[in-house]
């Protein structure tokens, strides 16, 4: 779940396409959510097999679907079934970080060299509050190199300790820690090894815990070795083996090296459920929810990163100023969960492709827009082109971009 500018993004201009009411009427003059059924379909007409989504509202819960959830049987997508979130992990990893430093166990500002001697190579100072918001310099790392390669390594196991070797061995830093931002997924390997460090148990335990069973979050797992979904709400395909190939289903997958910034299973009831929260609930201290809202620029035009957060202004006429959640992405799923920063309004979105179907991508974000900011009446020539709907997954063989910040606390 590396990430890249991949083409030139601009949320802000995406979201500048809707304007006007938000999509969600009433009940009576709307009830089969016309507006976000539609952006649910030109996600399939854009390459993805299906998409899904959970939406709630003051009105209660609302549920999507569109295409395919499974090539075998032709099935369609399950919205409230499992899905593989990618860099969503990185969202509830940085909250058991934060109730750690609510507790005294560790603070922000302690230098990771300090807490876990050893395992960086790096003699510069790195805060834990840098690694959360990617400004720590550490670089960004390649997954695969070849399409083909997603599917020929995808039961290969891999530890956290090797993860974060391989991210760093002969890697000097790509800037001095708080001068910069650079999306790293060993970043949150590292912030996997400090929870089992000052807790002595298991990233997966105490995930579930301090995080997933308080969040009511039953039907989600970080399963580590485990490569199955149980109760897919589809199964993931990409086009691994050039365009003129079938699809290879890719829901089995041994995703150990994603351990701490990618690994885990949940639902869209789920993760709305841990937005809900962590937004306004009393999973996080109130001082450190605070903290973990203070943003920098991510690269990205219209996308700032918090600690474990994404945050996207909206235009003047959508349903909320801006929408704080995550994206995340692994092979053969993209996934999008972002709410009002009250949580009256969350969706979390998914596309069952992801890596070999950029415009699939787009369309994810797109219905996420959709449910904010209402639907335009079509989309302008080039618009697939700005979105940047690819934040977590680098392109094959690309590096990211580093941007230079003035100043990160």
């Amino acid at each position: 779940m590396t990430r890249t500018v991949r083409r030139a993004a601009v949320l802000a201009a995406c979201a500048a396409l809707f304007t006007g009411a938000s999509v969600t009427a009433s009940a009576s003059t709307a009830p089969a959510r016309a507006g976000l059924q539609a952006a649910l379909d030109a996600a399939v007409v854009a390459g993805s097999p299906g998409a899904y989504a959970g939406v709630v509202d003051e009105r209660g819960s609302w549920y999507g679907r569109s295409g395919v959830g499974d090539l075998g049987d032709g099935r369609a997508p399950r919205p409230r079934g499992q899905i593989r979130v990618g860099s969503i992990t990185k969202t509830v990893v940085a909250a058991a970080v934060l109730q750690l430093v609510g507790e005294g166990a560790v603070g922000l500002e302690d230098h990771v060299q300090d807490r876990l001697p050893g395992l960086l190579p790096y003699t510069e100072p790195i805060t834990v509050r840098q690694l959360l918001r990617h400004t720590s310099g550490i670089p960004s790392t390649e997954r695969w190199g070849t399409p083909a390669e997603i599917d020929t390594s995808r039961w290969q196991h891999q530890t956290p300790d090797e993860t974060i070797r391989r991210g760093t061995a002969g890697k000097p830093l790509s800037f001095p820690p708080g001068l910069g931002v650079e999306y790293s997924n060993t970043n949150y390997a590292v912030l996997g090894k400090l929870v089992e460090r000052l807790t002595g148990r298991p990233l997966h335990s105490e995930l579930r815990r301090r995080v997933l069973d308080r969040a009511g979050m039953h039907d989600s797992h970080l399963p580590y070795r485990y490569p199955y979904v149980d109760r897919p709400a589809a199964r993931g395909y990409e086009r691994l083996h050039g365009s003129d190939a079938a699809p290879t289903d890719v829901t089995d997958y041994e995703m150990s090296r994603f351990w701490g910034s990618g690994n885990l299973v949940s639902t869209a009831d789920d993760l709305n459920r841990f937005f809900r929260a962590l937004l306004v609930g009393d999973l996080v201290p109130v001082s450190q929810r605070t903290e973990m809202r203070e943003t920098v620029p991510s690269g990205i035009a219209g996308l700032e990163f918090g600690l474990g957060l994404m945050r996207i202004p909206l235009p003047a006429g959508c349903a909320a100023p801006e929408i704080w959640g995550f994206n995340g992405s692994v092979p053969g799923y993209h996934t999008w969960t972002m709410h009002s920063p009250d949580a009256r309004r969350q969706i979390t979105v998914g596309v069952n492709t992801n890596l070999t179907s950029p415009a699939a991508q787009d369309a994810a974000l797109l219905v996420v827009f959709a449910e904010f900011c209402g639907t335009a009446a079509a989309r302008p020539a080039g618009a697939g082109a700005t979105t940047g709907a690819d934040l977590d997954p680098r392109p094959v063989g690309r590096r990211s971009e580093v941007v230079p910040v003035s100043r990160t606390p």
